[in-house]
């Protein structure tokens, strides 16, 4: 399996819905609907990403970002290009 893929996440919360936006200063841009209250939003957004990655909750993890817009997350068994190609 290959190492853990990082990618640099900028999120939006309180979005109208849950979608990938494009890219904010070479972050990809993840709009939540989830409010940022409580880890609402990172959990909303590892949620998203798993269901848009096809993979499980729990491949995702994290790394740094918790109270932050600017996140990185790293993901088990894909690398940062198959991350970046099934996000756009």
């Amino acid at each position: 399996m290959p190492p853990p893929g990082r990618i640099r996440i900028y999120v939006q919360p309180r979005a109208s819905k849950t979608e990938a936006a494009g890219v904010h200063d070479g972050c990809i841009k993840v709009r939540l609907a989830a409010p940022p209250v409580d880890g609402a939003a990172n959990k909303a957004l590892i949620d998203f990403m798993a269901e848009r990655l096809g993979i499980a909750k729990s491949r995702i993890r994290l790394v740094s970002g918790e109270s932050s817009r600017r996140k990185v997350l790293e993901i088990e068994g894909l690398t940062e290009e198959q991350i970046a190609a099934a996000l756009k």
